[in-house]
């Protein structure tokens, strides 16, 4: 099981890797779309990604919601949970 503190460190990874954001921006009160610039294709990057982290298979729709990087944990973590 993923701890918090995992979760959020491999968002912040892969985040940097995929979109080349610096990690300090990349803080769980981070707005994706107004202040990280997230458009709709890199969400659909990132849920394929998270797919892989978590090896299940995520609904965009779970994500609708998701409008900081700490939501994006807190879905995660609610995912993980459901073993």
């Amino acid at each position: 099981m993923h701890s918090r503190a995992d979760i959020y460190q491999h968002i912040v990874d892969v985040m940097s890797n995929l979109f080349e954001i610096p990690p300090e921006k990349l803080t769980e009160d981070a707005e994706l779309y107004d202040e990280l610039d997230i458009d709709s294709i890199d969400a659909v990057d990132l849920i394929v990604e998270l797919k892989n982290f978590t090896g299940k298979k995520i609904a965009p729709d779970d994500f609708k919601s998701v409008r900081t990087i700490g939501d994006i944990v807190n879905a995660v973590e609610e995912l993980l949970k459901n073993d």
